[in-house]
């Protein structure tokens, strides 16, 4: 479908594009992909809305993008996905801020971090990865429903294929913990609410899931030898080639994110999972996807659970 592969860039998919006048909203922009696609997309013009729990290090990453765009359009805002009641503080200062939002790439996460709970109680990776993603959209709908024809980007991962959501113990209150357990069903979850917002708002908005690829970036800070050593035995397992884990550049890893945020090629795959710059096909290896994903039964019901976790409706 996509002329772009695994080797394109962030700024090979934008190349010849111009952004000017779209507004476009990134959670998690102090470093890695959200800064990387946080400083692509200004170059090409867009507003950028910068988001991210530390103030100080989103305005060091802000500095890093003027030096080398030097008139970017970027805004700093804090929010902490982590906190409900921070999501809920961003979105109405947001509503006073922001007249639309064109773009709304759900970046920001954590990975593999030990056993916590986020400040309502939830599992931290699952309270973060998803739920904070979803009450944050859920608040930004009438920003993006001003858009002509907004689209919702939300960060996955190839993690997905470890485990599908836990709707009877999301949280961790009977299974034993495991780090690598609870982000795959985090990045489950990210793929099942992209593909059912897409379900019930696709006639006014396209809303897609991405896998970036295996990126060193600082989302892997948790992550000891041992995990590290587990993750790669995996990834070479199910891999029709051997090869197992092929790490990308950070520009390439940030590509297929802003890919979907811009390119009209993917306006007829609403819903869809994309890696590579292209929509992912089913099977095993570091882009296809698990057969537990595109599950509407499943969609529908993590949507009424968390819709009831965060206290919000669509």
């Amino acid at each position: 479908m996509s002329s772009f592969s695994r080797e394109s860039t962030a700024e090979e998919v934008v190349r010849g594009l111009d952004l000017s006048g779209q507004v476009i909203m990134i959670t998690g922009t102090t470093s890695g992909l959200g800064e990387e696609s946080a400083r692509v997309l200004a170059a090409r013009g867009a507003q950028v809305a910068m988001l991210a729990r530390d103030p100080q290090k989103n305005r060091e990453a802000a500095d890093r993008i003027r030096s080398s765009v030097p008139d970017a359009d970027l805004s700093m805002h804090q929010v902490d996905l982590s906190n409900l009641a921070s999501v809920a503080r961003f979105a109405s200062e947001a509503a006073d801020e922001f007249s639309r939002i064109d773009v709304l790439m759900n970046n920001a996460g954590v990975m593999c971090c030990p056993f916590d709970r986020t400040a309502d109680g939830f599992e931290m990776q699952f309270g973060t990865n998803h739920l904070g993603h979803f009450a944050h959209t859920a608040r930004l709908l009438p920003l993006l429903l001003q858009a002509d024809k907004p689209r919702v980007v939300t960060l996955s991962s190839g993690g997905h294929r470890i485990s599908d959501v836990d709707l009877d113990d999301p949280n961790f209150e009977h299974t034993p913990y495991d780090p690598w357990l609870a982000y795959g069903r985090s990045k489950s979850a990210n793929v099942h609410f992209a593909a059912e917002l897409a379900r019930r708002f696709g006639d006014q908005m396209l809303s897609v899931s991405v896998h970036p690829g295996a990126i060193p970036t600082k989302l892997g800070r948790h992550m000891t030898k041992e995990m590290l050593e587990g993750m790669r035995a995996r990834a070479k397992a199910s891999s029709s080639s051997g090869q197992g884990l092929q790490m990308k550049s950070l520009e390439s890893g940030a590509a297929t994110q802003v890919w979907a945020a811009t390119s009209p090629e993917i306006a007829e795959n609403n819903g869809t999972y994309l890696a590579d710059c292209n929509v992912a096909e089913p099977g095993t290896g570091e882009i296809g996807y698990a057969p537990h994903i595109y599950n509407p039964p499943t969609e529908a019901a993590l949507w009424e659970l968390s819709e009831r976790f965060v206290d919000l409706s669509f």
